[in-house]
């Protein structure tokens, strides 16, 4: 640790704000390289006396934040983590860096299946750092999860946040594409999500670079329409869901009545489009006859 004056801290903090970027970037890169965290901040604000200890330099954090700003690479793989709810999770350049609208799939769930649940049974298709999957197992400690990513390293990764978030077992993870790993689980699901790959091919030349020249293309095109994994994850959910099981997809934002059309063709009741924070269509639900 590394021992320097709150003052020369303050001022250079207030000068690497100057050049751009957001705050909560900043604080990410504070806490996760710097060692200092969000209430140690506040604390130094209400006494700027003393010393701060620090892990690393403040000219490393300094070359660390130019990167970021100058080459718009995304803070959270400059940091190696990402925060996601009330979940700290690793993140490498083969996982997508998860999004907060995607939280919303947490609140869905609890409002399909109540807060406290009886023992189910559920699947996370694509799961990548391994959010929705380790969010879920930990909330419902009843329940049993399986989650399947078609990259070994990312699953690695998924495990390992799994490990480090929870000491519960009740989520094993499963290599393959899609519903391939899952033969075993054939009707016996009581709950699907997948928030897969959805952006159309002539929408992915258009997204910002922090977002095109470093997240995994794998985990982002969909095809010609946005819609070539959406399509197989619904046709062969009636294998795996139980009668009464319950499929939730993210989708692009224009795509749910299209997704809502494709759950109808393959007997699904109960859909509905659920908007995200921005007032858009970002989920298709549906319910297995």
């Amino acid at each position: 640790m590394l021992s320097i004056s709150v003052k020369e801290f303050l001022f250079w903090k207030k000068k690497q704000l100057s050049k751009g970027g957001d705050q909560q970037s900043f604080f990410l890169l504070l806490d996760c390289i710097g060692g200092i965290s969000t209430i140690d901040l506040n604390l130094l604000n209400i006494n700027p006396e003393g010393n701060l200890y620090i892990k690393k330099n403040l000219d490393f954090l300094e070359s660390v934040w130019e990167e970021h700003l100058l080459k718009s690479h995304p803070i959270q793989y400059l940091c190696g983590i990402a925060y996601w709810r009330n979940l700290k999770l690793k993140v490498t350049n083969k996982v997508l860096i998860p999004r907060p609208e995607t939280e919303l799939i947490i609140d869905i769930v609890f409002r399909l299946f109540g807060k406290k649940s009886q023992k189910l049974f559920f699947a996370e298709l694509g799961t990548g750092s391994g959010a929705i999957s380790i969010a879920l197992a930990m909330e419902y400690p009843l329940w049993d999860g399986v989650a399947t990513d078609i990259d070994q390293d990312v699953l690695e990764v998924a495990t390992e946040n799994f490990i480090n978030s929870s000491r519960q077992s009740n989520l094993k993870f499963y290599c393959g594409d899609w519903w391939t790993p899952l033969e075993s689980f054939k009707g016996k699901l009581d709950l699907a999500i997948a928030n897969p790959p959805y952006i159309p091919n002539d929408t992915y030349e258009k997204l910002p670079k922090e977002v095109k020249n470093f997240e995994p293309k794998i985990a982002l095109l969909g095809g010609e329409d946005g819609l070539k994994h959406i399509k197989e994850i619904i046709q062969k959910a009636p294998l795996f869901l139980k009668k009464k099981g319950w499929l939730i997809l993210e989708n692009h934002f224009d795509q749910g009545e299209t997704v809502k059309k494709l759950l109808l063709k393959n007997k699904f009741t109960s859909i509905e489009i659920v908007n995200d924070f921005s007032g858009i269509g970002r989920f298709t639900i549906g319910r297995y006859k």
